[in-house]
């Protein structure tokens, strides 16, 4: 077959140096795994098979590699079909693709690259939590005025902030490992699309290829890009979360702020101010988390509205946008982890500030109700207009103010001395007494991070355990096929 020029320059050409790049390892191991399965189940003699193995054994991944594209085959399939039927010969070569398409081929490929793309992410995630648990170890008594719609609302602590990202935005394992096991399934086996009649053994050869299992439905197999979907909207919750906290971030950074400062290693100057720190590590993380964003809706339009069958739409052309969505997805945690490592927070600056504004109005008020049985609304109406009093003298008496209010509020003065109110209106009391589940009280924020730690360790664990599947699953292979 000859193909246009046009066609060998705009497609061919492009999806074989993709698929040298992506495809070619994953590649190699189905041909060993579908030949020792289809040698163990009788279908291909042991004579045959040891030729074969012979034949893939042969081929150079790295020559494969800078081989340049000519136009006399299609793709990367059938020029490692052309090396084996070179070596083996035309009618043993043949054999090899007894009971396989390229179809259930391409499908097995891109979960095999999928997945580790899914551990990588996971991974990078796993050191950003560890990252951040440290800082907010180190910040448990660290108050900060925290905002809500942008303005002042209510002293918290940076290790409260730090766990509501942890618990959050970062805690992705329970997301990426269910998108890792909805791709970890084995599509080999499935052909065309309707299977095939010969006696094969799918599940061994998920086993060998590390796969948790075969996956169902023949048809679906191929035709289904849902375990795609899966992982790359896990991804995409990930890094959007996490673009809302590298924002909070780098406002911190500002010198209006303050609150934050990265080390040295994350921070540039400027080639004509020199007073200049410009924190561009936390501006490439949340540019190059955009990026992958961005690339995550690019691969479900690719993917919406396809026929549901064998369709280009989620084969070569997509796979690079996905293995560059995954990438720069773990090139975003990666980055943010290690910029959080060396920095740290400017603990005075933060609680100078953390009660302007009027931020512990809310502890007066209830103060007010557990002390004297108020409705919360009128407790609300005299913390207000203490508020407003203070605000038009700063140094008026709060508790002659308080006196006031209430009396003309409720008809009763109710009575607290200056000290009573400096503490009750403090940051400091402000969250001590926050002793809530998932509050900011150090109590409760120390029990958090225990916890949180504790199941940072078991997911470690659970990525370590995937990661040993797949290397046992590999080391399992080439001893069997080194006994064939």
């Amino acid at each position: 077959m000859r193909f246009a020029p046009e066609y060998v320059t705009i497609v061919l050409n492009e999806n074989f140096e993709d698929a040298k790049e992506l495809l070619l390892t994953p590649l190699m191991a189905i041909h060993y795994a579908h030949l020792m399965m289809l040698t163990e189940c009788g279908i291909v003699s042991a004579e045959d098979a040891r030729v074969l193995r012979s034949s893939l054994d042969g081929i150079s991944l790295d020559t494969v590699r800078d081989v340049t594209y000519d136009g006399t085959y299609e793709d990367l399939f059938f020029f490692i079909e052309r090396l084996v039927k070179d070596s083996a010969g035309e009618d043993v070569a043949g054999r090899l693709h007894t009971a396989r398409s390229r179809n259930d081929i391409d499908m097995t490929m891109y979960r095999m690259r999928q997945r580790e793309f899914i551990s990588a992410v996971a991974v990078g995630v796993l050191e950003l939590r560890l990252a951040l648990l440290d800082l907010a170890e180190r910040h448990r008594e660290t108050v900060f005025g925290a905002h809500t719609h942008t303005q002042p609302a209510q002293p918290s602590t940076r290790a409260h902030y730090l766990l509501a990202v942890v618990e959050r935005p970062v805690r992705e394992p329970a997301r990426l490992a269910a998108a890792y096991e909805s791709t970890n399934r084995n599509p080999l086996g499935a052909c065309a699309i309707t299977g095939t009649g010969f006696p094969i053994d799918r599940l061994r050869t998920s086993e060998l290829l590390g796969f948790s299992g075969p996956t169902g439905n023949t048809y679906g197999s191929i035709a289904t890009v849902d375990y795609l979907l899966e992982s790359v909207g896990a991804t995409s919750v990930l890094l959007i979360g996490l673009g809302r906290v590298v924002q909070d971030f780098l406002l911190w950074c500002t010198m209006e702020f303050g609150y934050l400062r990265l080390g040295e290693g994350f921070v540039q100057g400027s080639s004509i101010m020199p007073q200049k720190r410009n924190p561009v590590a936390l501006e490439h993380a949340r540019a190059i988390a955009s990026k992958a964003v961005g690339q995550a809706q690019a691969i479900a339009t690719a993917v919406h509205n396809t026929p549901f069958g064998d369709i280009v739409d989620t084969e070569d052309d997509l796979q690079p946008l996905v293995a560059t969505m995954f990438r720069d997805a773990a090139r975003t945690v990666t980055l943010v982890a290690a910029a959080m490592r060396g920095a740290d927070f400017d603990v005075a600056r933060l609680a100078e500030r953390a009660g302007v504004g009027g931020t512990t109005l809310t502890e007066l008020a209830d103060t007010l109700v557990r002390d004297h049985g108020l409705p919360f609304r009128s407790a609300h109406a005299i913390a207000a207009m203490l508020l407003k009093a203070r605000t038009e003298d700063p140094q008026v008496s709060m508790a002659e103010t308080l006196e006031r209010a209430s009396q003309a509020l409720l008809g009763r003065a109710l009575s607290y001395t200056e000290e009573d109110l400096e503490r009750i209106m403090s940051p400091r009391h402000f969250v001590e007494v926050r002793t809530t589940l998932g509050g900011p009280a150090p109590v409760e924020t120390l029990r958090a991070i225990e916890v949180s730690r504790a199941e940072l360790q078991r997911d470690r664990t659970a990525w370590q355990a995937r990661r040993d599947h797949l290397s046992a699953a590999e080391s399992l292979l080439r001893e069997r096929v080194v006994g064939l």
